[in-house]
This record gives C-alpha cells, structure tokens and sequence, in this order.
C-alpha cells in the first residue's frame, strides 16, 4: 500500500477557504468527464476545459461532472466559482486527507468518503479520497487520480430505460456512495483470504519473514478503519437531512446502505483481532518448535550422559597388573564388546522409559 504523503504543514498561517492541494505529488493533466442524461436519452463526452462543464449548472437534465485530479487548483476554484461551492468545501475537496464527513449547505451537499481498490498494476491496496458535491440538478465528484470504483453506476445509467429513478441528484449521489461501499467488500474478501493463509503459515511454517507480512497486515487494517468508521456517521447523516435536495423515496436506500457500512466496519474491527492474534499465533508455533527441538536434545544428551560416564571411567588408562582393584575390566579379553553391550542396553532401557512416559 502507497504511503500517503500528505503535508498539512503547507496551509500552516493561511487564512480559512485557502485551496492548497494536499497529497501525493502529481504531473498528470486533470480529466473531466460529463454524463448529462434526461428520461430518454444520454450524452456523455470528456472535456479539456472546465469551462465546458459550466453550462450544465442549470438545466432541466441531471448532469454527472466526474473531476479526475486535485492538484491543479485553479480548475477547483474555477468551478467553485460557477456552481456557487464554499471556499471551505473547496478547501477539504484539496485536502487528500481529509475525514469522511457529510455538510448540508444551502445550495448542495457536500460528502467525503474514502474509496478503496486493488490497483490494477501494482495489485497494491489504494485509498483514495473522493469528493460528493450533490447539487439541485447536477452532482460533481472529485478524485485524486484516475481510476475508480463508479463503472457499474455509469453502466446502470446507459442501460436503463426511462431513467426516472436516476432523475433525483440525491439517489445519483446515492449510487455513488453505494458503489464505494460495494468497492469495501471486494477489499474485504481479498484481505480475509490473505489473512487465512498467513494463519496457516504461521501454524506449518513459522519464520521470520511472516512477522513483516504482519505488520504490513495491521498497517493496512489501521489505515481501513480510519476511512471505513467514519462512513456510518457520514450515511446516518444523510439518511436523517431534511432539505428539498434530498427525498423520502432515496431514504429507504440509505438504511439498506447503512447496513452494509455497519457490517463493513464490524468485519474490519474483526481482521484486527484476527491479525492481532497472528501475532500470537506467530509467537506459540515459534516456541512450540522450539521446544521440539529442545526436547530432542535433551533426549540425545540423556542418552549419552550414562555413555559418557562409562567412556569416561574405561578411559583413564589405569594399569590391571598393578593390583586386583586397579581396573581388571582393562585385561578382559571381550571387553570391548561387552563395553558396547552395556552401552546399548543403556540407550535401548532409556529410549523405552521416554516411550512409556509418552516423552517422545
């Protein structure tokens, strides 16, 4: 997972409503597409200016600004500007890392979520910041790059016909903050995978290089509640406002996708646990491995303890002719079998009292 680089120092002396970009460091030229729909028929077209977006603030049509990249804002200030958004909301917009909240205003409701995906090049965990600026007739969402999770809402939009339901700006802004929550689970279910396997590692295969792949876990879980917790507040706030900007017939939507953020957030808060407990787990098979290991020395030394005495003893070299208590063993023709014979018989006896005591 990329580390964020954010920078909140920079806006440090400035006065409230200052747009200052915050976030990771980019060069690409901003994307802007539109969706403008009615019941009956669809236009949609990606444009160079932000200009271009400025005629569909107010028509009879619902009108879909996608704004790909914040850190040239000038384009952010020119459409604040003309769609009459608060220099504050332009401000959080620029704020990559901002908390997910939800604001009522007069003219239009403002979201942040966090929206989560795998990145199809790297295959690394993405946390991107999106801005929902749901107006009278328009909804404009702002992305930090390229890339999202709002495909199935755009497919959904071209493929139904008539789009009445679409026709409301608070179900699009609906859609989209359902897509983002749908985007949680396919995180969810790659990451629970990820952390089963790497239990069943911990349990066969304890090694070092299992502790990084623990605490990379634990960061990423770290970094999901943070975007992830907030999001019950943020759609309980929604479901509750009472504004003509947003109608009873999205409310029953918004408990069904409060549901899920509750779910969501239960399932990150038990990954915690789980990768909390792979620690745990990581620690036990260590010590149990090693106990094996000890155990089986400890069983090759006590064998040998008793071999080494008699070693020891028939090796002092003591001369038999010197007197019949000076080691007449020395002089016995089979000795050195016999020797052997005690040996294994003492190893044989120690090895079946292990086995009955059920040591090994």
């Amino acid at each position: 997972m990329a580390k964020p680089h954010h920078k909140i120092s920079k806006k440090r002396g400035l006065e409230p409503g200052s747009v200052i970009y915050i976030g990771e460091k980019r060069t690409e030229k901003v994307k802007i597409t539109v969706i403008d729909y009615s019941p009956t028929e669809l236009w949609e077209k990606e444009v160079t200016d932000i200009e271009a977006c400025f005629p569909y603030k107010d028509t009879t049509t619902v009108t879909w600004i996608n704004i790909c990249g914040l850190h040239e804002v000038t384009v952010l200030e020119k459409i604040g500007r003309h769609f009459d958004i608060h220099p504050l909301t332009l401000e959080d917009i620029a704020n990559t890392g901002h908390r997910p909240k939800m604001e009522l205003t007069e003219n239009y409701i403002f979201i942040i979520l966090k929206m989560l995906y795998h990145s199809a090049d790297t295959g690394q965990l993405v946390i991107e910041q999106v801005g929902v600026v749901c107006g009278r007739n328009y909804v404009i969402t702002f992305q930090e790059k390229e890339g999202d999770v709002f495909d199935p809402v755009r497919e959904r939009i071209k493929k139904t016909r008539p789009r009445v339901r679409f026709m409301n700006t608070d179900y699009l802004a609906y859609a989209l903050v359902d897509a983002v929550v749908d985007g949680y689970y396919l995180v969810m279910e790659n990451l629970g995978e990820k952390i089963e396997h790497i239990e069943d590692m911990m349990v066969n295969n304890p090694v070092p290089e299992n502790l990084e792949v623990i605490h990379e876990l634990k960061r990423k879980l770290v970094n999901m509640r943070r975007a992830v917790w907030p999001l019950r507040e943020v759609i309980g706030g929604m479901e509750r406002l009472e504004t003509p900007l947003f109608h009873e017939t999205t409310r029953i939507y918004l408990r069904d996708l409060y549901e899920h953020a509750v779910q969501i957030i239960d399932t990150v808060d038990t990954f915690r646990d789980m990768v909390s407990g792979l620690l745990d787990i990581y620690l036990s098979s260590v010590s149990n491995k090693m106990n094996e290991v000890m155990k089986v020395l400890t069983i090759i030394a006590t064998i040998f303890i008793p071999l080494g005495f008699l070693a020891g003893v028939y090796g002092m070299n003591f001369d038999p002719s010197a007197g019949p208590f000076n080691m007449p063993e020395l002089g016995f023709p089979y000795g050195y079998i016999l020797f052997w014979g005690v040996a294994l018989l003492i190893g044989g006896g120690l090895l079946f009292f292990f086995k009955r005591k059920r040591w090994i």
